[in-house]
């Protein structure tokens, strides 16, 4: 893509979101540790007494496959493209309940077909930009498809007549809603094509285009399948926080390989009270001037934490809750890896694959994203250094932070108690993501597409 390529996470879905890195030597304190991350038995001291272990296959069938000999066959094919796209991910899109699954499988295919013009750069503007304005007409147009794209996910484009009829074979609710979004997003992503992100309101906006959009998008479905109360959908600055902080979490961390691939995300009002140029901040000779710009990077997205807090304690469906919390935490715990680390400009911040599997099977409920989110703040306020030039912002928000943390304690959780049939869902999604996590170990980094 021509000038900055669009890094769309798209909030709980995308493909350049919260990446699991696998490391067998990573060094991490005990407990759940660094966004993407691992496994602690400590955790299970969260999980409601009453709760008794059933067998994790007992359910599977039922919550993965039930309605496979129901489906048509192009909506069979959506679901094989949404596990070749999104893998990791696709276990917790068929863990939501009713039509619901379907109507975010779509929702995440059209986004992506959507993401993978954006990002093919050997598509030339005067093409791209009309096809990214255009994009959510394709969806009522019967036998549109693209076959000039290069990029690996291309078979979305070129198969889309599968992915359009399905669509329209959605309610109108959720036609209406994935239409929208796409046309909002399509109209934004071409804004920042030749455009870099310059002032902190400008990476604002460009998060909103390619990751809040998506927050509100994914909260408008929620709301049209009953399964929440109408007020997730219609708050959108709640919903468009949730996708703020997983992009945000996301170009933080992604500052090294975004520099070695010619993509630039951090916002130059940050970084150039640092380096007169972006790429410096690689440099050996100027690491304490990278750390005070990924410090204020890092207190910049967690400012987005209360509301993340106030938007999962309003859901009610168990589902939806699995579906919204894991990134979150998992955000959470990347930040907290980040923060003040050199790692972020020599390599990769590599996180222990059991610490990912923990972070999924304990965010079931809010009382545990709550002393999640509660455990890694108190990591960060653990690495703010008395020279930091933005201490007294990051402190002030993890301040904030853990007032939420704790007065949030002593309301009753609106989503529901684990239930066996989610204790099942829950550790099958353990284990195919620990199944996924050991796959991709010898191919390095790999997607947590999600949410």
């Amino acid at each position: 893509m021509a000038g900055v390529c669009c890094k769309s996470t798209a909030s709980f879905v995308f493909k350049r979101t919260l990446s699991v890195r696998s490391s067998a030597s990573a060094h991490r304190p005990p407990a759940l540790s660094t966004g993407r991350r691992g496994v602690h038995e400590s955790c299970l001291a969260a999980r409601p007494q009453h709760v008794k272990p059933t067998s994790p296959h007992r359910h599977t069938a039922c919550l993965f496959f039930s309605c496979q000999e129901s489906m048509s066959d192009t909506l069979r094919t959506c679901y094989v493209y949404l596990n070749q796209t999104s893998r990791s991910f696709a276990a917790v899109i068929q863990a939501l309940d009713g039509e619901l699954r379907h109507a975010v499988c779509i929702f995440y295919l059209v986004l992506r077909a959507l993401d993978t013009i954006e990002d093919d750069m050997t598509i030339p503007l005067e093409k791209k930009v009309p096809l990214l304005h255009d994009f959510h007409t394709f969806l009522y147009q019967t036998d549109w498809c693209f076959t000039e794209s290069k990029e690996k996910d291309r078979q979305v484009l070129e198969d889309f007549p599968s992915i359009s009829v399905e669509f329209r074979n959605l309610g109108q609710e959720y036609r209406d809603v994935i239409s929208d979004i796409c046309h909002r997003m399509g109209v934004g992503m071409a804004e920042f094509l030749e455009k870099k992100v310059g002032s902190m309101q400008e990476w604002d906006k460009y998060c909103h285009y390619v990751a809040g959009l998506v927050g509100v998008g994914l909260s408008r479905l929620f709301s049209a399948s009953q399964l929440e109360d109408p007020e997730v959908g219609c708050d959108t600055e709640l919903a468009n926080s949730m996708g703020l902080f997983l992009q945000k979490t996301n170009i933080i961390r992604d500052y090294l390989e975004d520099q070695q691939e010619g993509r630039s995300f951090w916002p130059q009002e940050a970084w150039s009270q640092f380096a007169s140029r972006l790429e410096d901040l690689a440099q050996p000779q100027n690491l304490s001037s990278a750390l005070a710009c990924l410090n204020l990077l890092v207190t910049d997205a967690l400012r987005h934490v209360p509301d993340v807090i106030a938007y999962l304690s309003r859901l009610r469906n168990q589902s939806v809750f699995n579906f919204c919390a894991i990134p979150q935490v998992m955000a959470i715990a990347t930040l907290s890896a980040c923060y003040n680390n050199p790692q972020v400009f020599q390599g990769v911040v590599k996180i222990r694959k059991g610490q990912a599997v923990t972070l999924m099977m304990e965010a079931t409920n809010m009382q545990a994203v709550q002393s999640i989110i509660a455990q890694y703040t108190q990591e960060i306020l653990q690495k703010v250094s008395l020279s930091d030039p933005s201490r007294d912002k990051t402190l002030s928000i993890l301040g904030v932070i853990r007032e939420k943390t704790i007065s949030m304690t002593a309301l009753p959780s609106r989503a529901h108690h684990l239930s066996p049939f989610y204790l099942s869902a829950a550790m099958l999604l353990a284990a195919l993501s620990w199944q996924y996590l050991n796959a991709t170990q010898s191919t390095g980094s790999t997607d947590m597409q999600g949410s």
